[in-house]
């Protein structure tokens, strides 16, 4: 399929974000019901969801975090993703990838644990001393850029759950049809603005996506920090 027609099914979309930013507000519209809950919580997918999460904290006065998934590659092929891990060891393999690729137990359990250790360090890059909010009866907003497979996401809710919240709502400005299908039968809630027919990536339906860097989540996850207890000074019960 050449480029050409692939903008041209774009352009006949009734809708494009023109970047990270925009899609937050509009999610934040979305999310406004729930912006009387004491209980809410807002987690970002490093890196390109926490631009999204952020601006949506910001709009419903919440707390922000972040909740670290990282894909597992192969080792002779680091662009086919076998797996994926969370920050809190939860762990998915394809075990039909595994035999496929012909990785022995001996060689998985090493990528295996180089990712553990790859995540703990960028936990900590990330979120610095600030400590990790806890999870346990609160309504979490679980936010990302975008769903393709919904493989990622699938993980992070699996994940939480065992956090014992008291609901899950999974929020991305847009997502194929597989990848709701996967999420929604895990999470509580799926909101989803923009659902293409034609998907064929995250970053065709946005005007503006340039990559995050660790440096711009941090500052985020600063200035989220900062306007919490700004919040909790003026009366905002968050």
């Amino acid at each position: 399929m050449t480029l050409w027609y692939l903008e041209s099914l774009i352009m006949n979309q009734p809708f494009r974000f023109e970047n990270r930013e925009e899609a937050g507000r509009i999610l934040a519209k979305k999310l406004f019901k729930y912006h009387n809950r004491d209980d809410l919580v807002i987690l970002g997918l490093p890196r390109g969801g926490v631009p999204v999460a952020f601006v949506i904290a910001r709009q419903l006065e919440k707390p922000l975090d972040i909740f670290l998934v990282s894909k597992i590659t192969s080792p002779l092929q680091q662009e086919l993703a076998i797996g994926a891990i969370t920050s809190g060891g939860d762990l998915t393999i394809s075990k039909e990838l595994v035999e496929r690729l012909d990785i022995t137990p001996n060689e998985l359990e090493k990528i295996i644990q180089s990712k553990k250790e790859l995540l703990e360090h960028r936990a900590k890059l990330l979120r610095g001393t600030q400590r990790f909010i806890s999870l346990k009866d609160k309504t979490i907003v679980l936010v990302d850029d975008g769903m393709a497979t919904g493989s990622t996401m699938a993980l992070a809710v699996a994940s939480i759950k065992k956090l014992d919240p008291k609901k899950i709502i999974v929020a991305v400005p847009v997502a194929s049809h597989e990848a709701i299908d996967h999420v929604k039968e895990l999470a509580d809630e799926v909101i989803v603005p923009l659902v293409p027919d034609f998907f064929y990536s995250v970053s065709m339906w946005f005007s503006d996506f340039r990559q995050t860097t660790d440096g711009e989540v941090i500052e985020l996850l600063r200035q989220a920090n900062k306007l919490t207890k700004a919040n909790n000074r003026n009366g905002v019960v968050i």
